[in-house]
Protein backbone atom coordinates (compact mmCIF):
# COMPACT_ATOMS: atom_id res chain seq x y z
CA UNK A 1 0.00 0.00 0.00
CA UNK A 2 1.41 3.41 -1.07
CA UNK A 3 1.78 6.28 1.94
CA UNK A 4 0.64 9.11 -0.63
CA UNK A 5 1.07 12.66 0.28
CA UNK A 6 -2.01 13.71 -0.97
CA UNK A 7 -5.15 13.72 0.55
CA UNK A 8 -8.25 12.06 -0.79
CA UNK A 9 -11.24 13.33 -1.29
CA UNK A 10 -14.36 12.08 -0.38
CA UNK A 11 -17.39 14.27 -1.52
CA UNK A 12 -20.58 14.32 0.61
CA UNK A 13 -23.30 14.46 -1.11
CA UNK A 14 -26.00 14.88 2.09
CA UNK A 15 -25.72 14.96 5.52
CA UNK A 16 -27.11 11.16 5.84
CA UNK A 17 -24.69 9.57 3.02
CA UNK A 18 -21.38 10.45 4.84
CA UNK A 19 -18.00 8.09 4.33
CA UNK A 20 -19.26 6.07 7.26
CA UNK A 21 -16.78 2.95 6.86
CA UNK A 22 -14.92 4.09 4.04
CA UNK A 23 -13.48 6.56 6.67
CA UNK A 24 -12.81 4.25 9.21
CA UNK A 25 -10.83 2.21 6.96
CA UNK A 26 -8.81 5.29 5.98
CA UNK A 27 -8.34 6.16 9.32
CA UNK A 28 -7.01 2.98 10.20
CA UNK A 29 -4.43 2.82 7.35
CA UNK A 30 -3.13 6.67 8.32
CA UNK A 31 -4.51 7.98 5.43
CA UNK A 32 -5.31 11.28 4.80
CA UNK A 33 -8.68 12.55 3.12
CA UNK A 34 -10.48 15.89 3.27
CA UNK A 35 -13.98 15.47 2.79
CA UNK A 36 -15.90 17.99 0.26
CA UNK A 37 -19.15 18.56 1.66
CA UNK A 38 -21.73 19.43 -1.43
CA UNK A 39 -24.56 19.39 0.75
CA UNK A 40 -23.22 22.81 2.24
CA UNK A 41 -22.28 24.65 -0.61
CA UNK A 42 -18.72 23.62 -0.82
CA UNK A 43 -17.71 24.25 -4.34
CA UNK A 44 -16.15 20.94 -6.71
CA UNK A 45 -12.02 21.60 -6.73
CA UNK A 46 -11.41 22.54 -10.95
CA UNK A 47 -8.59 19.58 -10.95
CA UNK A 48 -8.08 16.07 -9.48
CA UNK A 49 -3.99 16.42 -9.44
CA UNK A 50 -4.30 17.70 -5.98
CA UNK A 51 -5.49 14.22 -4.34
CA UNK A 52 -4.14 10.88 -4.67
CA UNK A 53 -7.91 9.45 -5.07
CA UNK A 54 -11.30 10.10 -5.66
CA UNK A 55 -14.36 9.04 -3.67
CA UNK A 56 -17.82 9.77 -4.51
CA UNK A 57 -20.35 8.73 -1.55
CA UNK A 58 -24.19 8.24 -2.09
CA UNK A 59 -27.01 10.72 -1.83
CA UNK A 60 -31.01 11.07 -2.18
CA UNK A 61 -31.05 12.86 -5.53
CA UNK A 62 -30.37 11.73 -9.34
CA UNK A 63 -27.29 11.98 -11.13
CA UNK A 64 -29.70 13.44 -13.78
CA UNK A 65 -30.95 16.74 -11.82
CA UNK A 66 -30.18 19.79 -12.80
CA UNK A 67 -28.07 20.37 -9.99
CA UNK A 68 -25.05 22.83 -10.39
CA UNK A 69 -22.68 20.64 -8.40
CA UNK A 70 -22.94 17.81 -11.51
CA UNK A 71 -21.13 19.28 -14.73
CA UNK A 72 -18.36 20.34 -11.93
CA UNK A 73 -18.32 16.64 -10.63
CA UNK A 74 -18.48 14.76 -14.14
CA UNK A 75 -15.76 17.22 -15.23
CA UNK A 76 -13.35 16.65 -12.04
CA UNK A 77 -13.84 12.91 -12.67
CA UNK A 78 -13.28 13.27 -16.37
CA UNK A 79 -9.59 14.77 -15.35
CA UNK A 80 -8.75 12.45 -13.02
CA UNK A 81 -9.46 9.71 -15.60
CA UNK A 82 -7.42 11.35 -17.82
CA UNK A 83 -4.37 11.92 -15.17
CA UNK A 84 -4.95 8.47 -13.74
CA UNK A 85 -6.30 8.85 -10.45
CA UNK A 86 -8.12 6.46 -9.14
CA UNK A 87 -11.95 6.54 -8.80
CA UNK A 88 -14.03 4.85 -6.18
CA UNK A 89 -18.29 5.31 -7.00
CA UNK A 90 -20.92 4.57 -3.88
CA UNK A 91 -24.56 4.13 -5.23
CA UNK A 92 -24.79 7.71 -6.53
CA UNK A 93 -21.04 7.95 -6.67
CA UNK A 94 -20.89 4.91 -9.06
CA UNK A 95 -23.68 6.70 -11.25
CA UNK A 96 -21.56 9.92 -11.23
CA UNK A 97 -18.51 8.09 -12.65
CA UNK A 98 -20.44 5.86 -15.45
CA UNK A 99 -22.06 9.01 -16.85
CA UNK A 100 -18.57 10.89 -16.79
CA UNK A 101 -17.07 7.82 -18.77
CA UNK A 102 -20.06 7.55 -20.90
CA UNK A 103 -22.54 5.47 -19.34
CA UNK A 104 -26.72 6.26 -18.88
CA UNK A 105 -28.48 6.81 -15.50
CA UNK A 106 -32.05 5.25 -15.65
CA UNK A 107 -34.88 4.16 -13.44
CA UNK A 108 -33.76 0.13 -12.36
CA UNK A 109 -36.19 -2.15 -14.47
CA UNK A 110 -36.89 -4.20 -11.51
CA UNK A 111 -38.17 -0.75 -9.14
CA UNK A 112 -36.72 0.19 -6.07
CA UNK A 113 -33.83 -2.26 -4.11
CA UNK A 114 -33.39 -1.80 -0.30
CA UNK A 115 -32.36 -4.07 2.04
CA UNK A 116 -29.84 -6.75 2.68
CA UNK A 117 -30.18 -8.57 -0.93
CA UNK A 118 -27.63 -11.30 -2.14
CA UNK A 119 -25.01 -10.04 -4.93
CA UNK A 120 -23.26 -12.49 -7.43
CA UNK A 121 -19.73 -12.36 -8.83
CA UNK A 122 -20.37 -11.90 -12.83
CA UNK A 123 -16.30 -11.97 -13.80
CA UNK A 124 -14.59 -14.46 -11.69
CA UNK A 125 -10.83 -12.89 -12.07
CA UNK A 126 -12.25 -9.61 -11.24
CA UNK A 127 -14.25 -10.96 -8.55
CA UNK A 128 -11.01 -12.02 -7.26
CA UNK A 129 -8.99 -9.02 -7.83
CA UNK A 130 -11.07 -6.29 -6.25
CA UNK A 131 -13.43 -8.43 -3.87
CA UNK A 132 -11.41 -11.18 -2.94
CA UNK A 133 -14.13 -13.84 -4.00
CA UNK A 134 -15.58 -15.48 -7.06
CA UNK A 135 -19.07 -15.90 -5.76
CA UNK A 136 -20.98 -13.82 -4.19
CA UNK A 137 -22.01 -12.24 -0.75
CA UNK A 138 -25.75 -10.45 1.14
CA UNK A 139 -24.81 -6.75 -0.05
CA UNK A 140 -26.65 -3.44 1.23
CA UNK A 141 -28.83 -1.73 -1.05
CA UNK A 142 -30.84 1.33 -1.40
CA UNK A 143 -31.23 2.75 -4.86
CA UNK A 144 -34.09 3.40 -7.55
CA UNK A 145 -32.10 3.68 -10.27
CA UNK A 146 -29.24 2.53 -12.03
CA UNK A 147 -26.38 2.91 -14.18
CA UNK A 148 -25.03 1.06 -17.54
CA UNK A 149 -21.87 -0.12 -18.28
CA UNK A 150 -20.00 2.81 -19.56
CA UNK A 151 -17.51 2.00 -22.50
CA UNK A 152 -14.43 0.47 -21.90
CA UNK A 153 -15.76 -0.63 -18.33
CA UNK A 154 -16.22 -4.34 -17.93
CA UNK A 155 -19.22 -5.90 -15.52
CA UNK A 156 -18.11 -6.81 -11.60
CA UNK A 157 -21.38 -8.00 -10.08
CA UNK A 158 -25.22 -8.13 -10.63
CA UNK A 159 -28.08 -8.63 -8.30
CA UNK A 160 -31.37 -10.28 -8.94
CA UNK A 161 -33.34 -6.82 -9.02
CA UNK A 162 -30.17 -4.84 -10.59
CA UNK A 163 -28.21 -6.04 -13.50
CA UNK A 164 -25.42 -3.68 -13.56
CA UNK A 165 -24.05 -3.78 -9.86
CA UNK A 166 -20.35 -2.74 -10.35
CA UNK A 167 -17.78 -2.90 -12.81
CA UNK A 168 -14.08 -1.84 -12.98
CA UNK A 169 -12.43 0.70 -15.14
CA UNK A 170 -8.52 0.28 -14.85
CA UNK A 171 -7.80 1.93 -11.50
CA UNK A 172 -11.34 2.98 -11.17
CA UNK A 173 -14.60 0.91 -9.76
CA UNK A 174 -17.93 2.01 -9.37
CA UNK A 175 -20.90 0.42 -7.11
CA UNK A 176 -24.74 0.57 -7.16
CA UNK A 177 -24.84 -0.91 -3.99
CA UNK A 178 -23.27 0.49 -0.18
CA UNK A 179 -20.16 -1.36 0.86
CA UNK A 180 -19.58 1.62 3.30
CA UNK A 181 -22.34 0.84 5.91
CA UNK A 182 -21.78 0.57 9.30
CA UNK A 183 -23.93 -0.34 11.95
CA UNK A 184 -25.18 3.48 13.07
CA UNK A 185 -25.61 4.62 9.37
CA UNK A 186 -28.10 1.79 8.87
CA UNK A 187 -30.15 2.83 11.88
CA UNK A 188 -29.84 6.00 10.43
CA UNK A 189 -31.45 5.51 7.49
CA UNK A 190 -33.95 3.25 8.20
CA UNK A 191 -35.34 5.40 10.92
CA UNK A 192 -35.24 8.28 8.07
CA UNK A 193 -36.13 6.17 5.68
CA UNK A 194 -39.68 4.46 6.89
CA UNK A 195 -41.79 6.63 5.00
CA UNK A 196 -39.81 5.52 1.58
CA UNK A 197 -39.74 1.79 2.44
CA UNK A 198 -43.44 1.91 3.39
CA UNK A 199 -44.04 3.29 0.11
CA UNK A 200 -41.99 1.58 -2.12
CA UNK A 201 -43.84 -1.52 -0.30
CA UNK A 202 -47.40 -0.77 -1.35
CA UNK A 203 -46.51 -1.79 -4.80
CA UNK A 204 -46.81 -5.72 -5.08
CA UNK A 205 -44.19 -5.97 -7.27
CA UNK A 206 -41.33 -4.75 -5.77
CA UNK A 207 -41.64 -6.63 -2.78
CA UNK A 208 -38.85 -9.01 -2.67
CA UNK A 209 -36.69 -6.43 -3.34
CA UNK A 210 -37.47 -4.03 -0.71
CA UNK A 211 -37.56 -5.20 2.94
CA UNK A 212 -38.72 -3.56 5.95
CA UNK A 213 -36.77 -1.28 8.28
CA UNK A 214 -37.45 -3.85 10.63
CA UNK A 215 -36.08 -6.61 8.40
CA UNK A 216 -33.00 -4.83 7.87
CA UNK A 217 -32.10 -3.80 11.58
CA UNK A 218 -32.79 -7.75 12.44
CA UNK A 219 -30.60 -8.66 9.20
CA UNK A 220 -28.06 -6.20 10.14
CA UNK A 221 -26.19 -7.97 12.63
CA UNK A 222 -26.05 -11.35 10.31
CA UNK A 223 -24.76 -9.90 7.24
CA UNK A 224 -22.87 -7.07 8.09
CA UNK A 225 -19.40 -8.38 9.49
CA UNK A 226 -19.05 -10.83 5.84
CA UNK A 227 -19.68 -7.25 3.89
CA UNK A 228 -17.11 -5.69 5.90
CA UNK A 229 -14.51 -8.58 4.85
CA UNK A 230 -15.47 -7.56 0.96
CA UNK A 231 -15.30 -3.35 2.07
CA UNK A 232 -11.81 -4.06 3.32
CA UNK A 233 -10.30 -6.40 0.18
CA UNK A 234 -12.11 -3.94 -2.01
CA UNK A 235 -10.60 -0.71 -0.62
CA UNK A 236 -7.14 -1.98 0.46
CA UNK A 237 -7.38 -2.86 -3.51
CA UNK A 238 -8.45 0.79 -4.23
CA UNK A 239 -5.77 2.50 -1.92
CA UNK A 240 -2.60 0.31 -3.84
CA UNK A 241 -3.58 2.90 -6.11
CA UNK A 242 -3.12 6.46 -5.08
CA UNK A 243 -1.64 8.47 -6.62
CA UNK A 244 2.20 10.72 -4.90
Amino acid sequence: MKNAAKPIAIFRHSTADGPAYFATFLQQLGLAYREIRIDLGEPVPEHADQFSGIAFMGGPMSVNDPLPWIPASLVLIRDAIARDIPLIGHCLGGQLISKALGGEITRNPNGKEIGWHRIEVTDPTLGRQWLGTDDGWVGFHWHGETFTLPPGAQLLARSEACTNQAYAFGPHIGMQFHIEMDDTTILHWCEEGEPEVSAARSKPDVHPHVMTTQQINKATAEYLPAMRVVADYLYRRWVDNLRD
